[in-house]
């Protein structure tokens, strides 16, 4: 009993820990998502363009691009700062950052502006000049005709001593004024050479050689690799100066238009001009501009297509449907925020004229529906956006400002369910009266704002405070706010 209390010990050790130890698996450590930026590029009818910082990713979280590391320049508006345009997931061209212009005008939606050089997809850069920074020794950089030389430090010493073809005596010099290059044929191994016209005065023999030419002139072979000291960096260039300051997509920055002609706008710190002389936007100039999704990220997926495409009869099936959902949606919005009368009226024709209108067939204008193929699942998730009103009251009948005047904006976002009927992910109807309980959604695109392969839908929102910009993610039951720069969290 004594021996196995002795060996007890180092039996349970040896049944804890087996004499083949299996290889231990570490689970990989997840690489830190670098930043990624979401932008627009506004693309005007007479070509210029411009971009609207929207949002960053770091880590999976969002952050407002208008005031991360802004000091006092956003880091999305870094000079340099390279953004890939994608129109439904698909590259249209590089669009890269030279300027950054600030806005004071209240509740705007883009109080920041940057501008630089748009490179449309399939479009070569124009050429560059092609310019060299030193001079070969040799070639003079006056406006003379260059001349060619043996040798710098003997091209204008004296020819003393040197025989003449015959071995008579010394050469004699050139003569003072001439205008054309003197040929000396010597006799011996040095083959014959051009030499420039001897100076007016000519040089006493103990005269000393000309001085080297200078270092400006002569060639530096360290010249490409040597790097200036002192360099004057922008104090928001990323990862320049800062070391933990996150790095976007960077390039080369381009030449971009002034500030004069972005109206409202000009560079941080500029002294404020006159608004004479500049060009004022007007409400159809704003409504051809085109927004289209814009990303900058250094180590993000390669861009592909959201676009879902239909199948012949299908897209004329489905929009039947959308649009009978949407009439329907819409009465019932209607019927929940119709005015109510306490008085009930004495006779019974009222009754039945309300009844006629409310459930008359509304106007559905400007009516859009794209399709996305956002999970790669060959579903498409259906987003349809249109302005609605009530048709006017027949006559004789009681005359309603909510059913008749108003003017409705209408979201809707559906996805098939497994049966193949649409589900209903979202619903937004609103008002001018209502916009602080539901904002007005104007799709702008699908975009993979999170850099996962996968798209989010990107809205633009109008509130009761202002305009701003709104990423949704589309789930099987809902749409899952991602980004709100109305209400950020």
């Amino acid at each position: 009993m004594a021996l196995l209390g002795c060996l007890a010990p180092f039996v349970n050790a040896q049944e804890e820990r087996p004499q083949i130890i299996p290889g231990e698996r570490k689970t990989p450590r997840k690489k830190d998502a670098g930043p990624r930026a979401v932008a627009l590029l506004q693309l005007a009818p007479s070509g210029k363009t411009s971009l609207i910082p929207i949002a960053i990713v770091i880590n999976g979280k969002f952050w407002d691009a208008t005031a991360y590391k802004a000091d006092p320049v956003p880091m999305a508006l870094d000079s340099g700062n390279v953004y890939e345009v994608e129109q439904t997931g698909s590259s249209l061209g590089l669009f890269t950052v030279n300027n950054a212009l600030h806005s004071n005008a209240q509740n705007t939606a883009a109080p920041w502006l940057g501008t630089g050089a748009w490179h449309p997809g399939g479009t070569e850069e124009p050429a560059k000049a092609i310019t060299a920074d030193n001079a070969p020794v040799g070639i003079e950089t006056e406006d003379a005709p260059p001349r060619l030389t043996h040798d710098v430090n003997k091209q204008n010493a004296p020819a003393a001593g040197s025989k003449s073809g015959s071995g008579s005596g010394a050469s004699s010099p050139s003569t003072s004024g001439s205008s054309k290059p003197s040929t000396n044929a010597g006799s011996g191994d040095e083959p014959p050479r051009l030499t420039k016209p001897d100076p007016p005065a000519a040089p006493p023999a103990d005269s000393k050689p000309p001085a080297s030419p200078s270092p400006a002139a002569q060639p530096d072979a360290k010249a490409k690799d040597a790097k200036p000291e002192n360099v004057n960096l922008p104090a928001s260039d990323s990862g320049t100066i800062e070391a933990n300051r996150p790095r976007l997509r960077r390039g080369k920055p381009a030449e971009s238009f002034g500030d004069e002609d972005v109206p409202g706008y000009s560079r941080p710190g500029a002294t404020p001009s006159s608004d004479k002389g500049k060009i004022v936007e007007t409400a159809a100039a704003k409504s051809e501009i085109k927004l289209i999704p814009a990303i900058s990220d250094a180590d993000g997926p390669l861009p592909h297509s959201f676009k879902f495409e239909w199948v012949r009869g299908d897209e004329e099936d489905r929009r039947k449907q959308m649009l009978d959902l949407a009439k329907q949606e819409l009465r019932t919005y209607i019927a929940a925020h119709s005015p109510k009368t306490e008085v009930k009226p004495k006779t019974t024709r009222t009754a039945p004229s309300r009844k006629s209108a409310s459930a008359a067939e509304p106007i559905l204008e400007n009516v859009q529906m794209p399709a996305f193929d956002l999970w790669n699942s060959n579903q498409p998730v259906i987003v349809m956006t249109a302005t609605a009103h009530m048709p006017p009251p027949p006559p004789g009948t009681a005359h309603s400002e909510v059913e008749s005047d108003l003017q409705y904006s209408i979201c809707l976002v559906t996805y098939p369910d497994i049966y193949n009927n649409l589900h209903k992910l979202y619903s937004g109807i609103t008002d001018r009266f209502h916009l602080d309980v539901t904002p007005r959604l104007d799709l702008i695109d699908a975009v993979d704002a999170d850099g996962d392969g996968r798209g989010e839908l990107l809205f633009r929102q109008t509130s009761d405070v202002g305009s701003g910009w709104i990423i949704y993610r589309p789930t099987a039951d809902k749409l899952w706010k991602m980004f709100d720069s109305l209400n950020p969290q």
